[in-house]
């Protein structure tokens, strides 16, 4: 499977790992809830969700 590298500001990624500790959720699942209540579509957190997906995939398939 391709690995896909991200380069993101630091600052931005604490914001959205808090964000997701705040609200007692993964990264993944963060991104999705600030996808779907947006009326805007961010490209950064598409591209940082389907990095996070293709983790998780890869993590399944490692296990597996």
């Amino acid at each position: 499977m391709p690995k896909v590298t991200l380069e993101i500001d630091l600052d931005l990624y604490r914001l959205l790992q808090h964000a997701a500790r705040t609200n007692q959720l993964s990264m993944e699942e963060e991104c999705l809830r600030r996808l779907e209540g947006g009326a805007r579509r961010s490209r950064y957190m598409e591209a940082l969700l389907a990095d996070l997906r293709a983790d998780d995939e890869q993590r399944r398939a490692q296990k597996n």
